[in-house]
């Protein structure tokens, strides 16, 4: 098996490297110097160029955007370290980034599926070097370091099983992370950002303040209406009270709205309060976000499910308007929302 395809090789260059590999499948000296004519120049452009063919990979003129918010949330882009270290970057251009690594990922995919299938060529490792290269143009650390090494492995060391273990090592996380930049990209600009020429780190630091300035949001789940007005009334005032009273609507509001606590009935007659809480921990922006139970029993049994199922307090119903308040003070935190 080859694992590169030495195609367009000159007889003298594969002489002199002794047909590139020993027996033993380990690189012979002076190959990896041929393999880097098909390599890609590295620069910190998002304009790409082959050095073999001496011709443009691509060009990306996008008139695409981007879901910033959403993607400030995630931790692979490392957006914030990117904005502070190249301040002028404008969100326009960063977008051009993201458009050519959306361009980009499905070669990487495949890459990485015949990295660890063992039978890569060189189309492969050329693949993922330029997906390095936007990785690294759009500040994105994540991967950078994985796919070196997996490069280093098999181009260097010519250690074909190290680097399919690698790609298979990467490949589930990559896929991921590809498809939340993909499900980011919008067609028309979102109500967020109205001015592209904004350096990227001028934006963060307008989503910054506006979420500084952001009223707390609350989330009630009851079927009874009578007590949802009741919540609002209490709440409304001091906090951004959304009310839900059908349970079984909760994962759909959830994909809109990031509360920072949820108040949640224990019985109802479709869901339980109990059985909404997996929905809403299956969120990653839900985690660890507070939950309190409304319960009109207030039994031992009831607490100490609640608190099993990581509720932070409970609530007897009716209750008493200050005390609603106290607990709700006591547990809910600003939530970061990008």
């Amino acid at each position: 098996m080859n694992a590169l395809n030495l195609n367009g090789i000159s007889r003298e260059e594969i002489e002199h490297t002794g047909k590139g590999r020993r027996d033993n499948g380990e690189l012979q000296p002076g190959y990896l110097t041929i393999l880097n004519k098909y390599l890609m120049v590295r620069n910190a452009s998002i304009h790409m160029y082959e050095e073999a063919k001496g011709e443009r990979i691509m060009t990306v003129e996008s008139n695409e955007y981007f879901d910033l918010p959403a993607l400030l949330k995630q931790d692979g882009p490392n957006i914030r370290k990117f904005a502070a270290a190249g301040m002028s970057v404008t969100v326009e251009e960063y977008f051009s980034m993201l458009s050519e690594f959306l361009v980009l990922a499905p070669n990487a995919e495949k890459a990485l599926a015949k990295f660890a299938g063992l039978s890569a060529e060189k189309e492969d490792y050329i693949s993922l070097d330029k997906m390095i290269t936007i990785l690294e143009s759009m500040g994105c650390d994540r991967f950078t370091i994985s796919f070196h090494s997996l490069l280093n492995a098999y181009g260097k060391l010519g250690n074909w099983k190290e680097a399919a273990t690698r790609a298979k090592q990467i490949t589930e996380d990559f896929n991921q992370f590809y498809l939340r930049i993909k499900a980011a990209r919008r067609n028309k600009r979102p109500n967020a950002l109205q001015d592209t020429t904004l350096t990227l780190n001028e934006f963060i630091r307008h989503l910054d303040d506006e979420e500084a300035n952001r009223r707390l949001l609350i989330l009630a789940v009851d079927d009874s209406p009578v007590i949802l007005q009741s919540v609002s009334s209490v709440l409304s005032s001091e906090y951004k009270v959304f009310t839900l009273p059908n349970p079984t609507k909760l994962e759909k509001v959830l994909q809109k709205l990031t509360p920072d606590l949820f108040l949640l009935d224990c019985k109802m007659p479709e869901i339980s309060g109990f059985d909404l809480v997996p929905i809403i921990r299956n969120f990653d922006e839900h985690k660890e976000t507070p939950i309190i139970f409304l319960t009109s029993e207030g039994t031992m049994d009831n607490v100490t499910a609640a608190i099993a199922l990581g509720a932070c307090d409970f609530a007897v119903k009716p209750f008493k308007p200050d005390t609603l308040r106290e607990k709700i003070a006591k547990h809910i935190v600003r939530k970061i929302s990008f």
